[in-house]
């Protein structure tokens, strides 16, 4: 995004919601060496937004970059995750 992430800053900022959330990366996505527009790191912004304002969240990091090579092989249990039922 041009003027960066403003995924964590919003999450801080606005009501939570009733959401879960799956995020998934690797190790080296996209920019992952570089100072900007580097995709691990925000994911780990996000992730830690997501925790300090209490969602039920998961982010699973694999090797590799970006592809769906890791995501097709989470998608299954991440679709049991994100449907399972409420435990109230």
């Amino acid at each position: 995004m041009p003027d960066g992430n403003p995924c964590p800053d919003l999450i801080s900022r606005v009501p939570r919601k009733p959401l879960r959330i799956f995020m998934q990366g690797g190790h080296r996505d996209l920019h992952w060496n570089e100072p900007q527009r580097n995709w691990l790191a925000e994911n780990l912004r996000v992730a830690a937004a997501l925790a300090e304002a209490g969602y039920d969240f998961r982010l699973v990091l694999g090797d590799g970059g970006h592809s769906p090579n890791h995501g097709g092989v989470l998608l299954p249990d991440a679709l049991r995750w994100l449907w399972r039922p409420n435990e109230d």
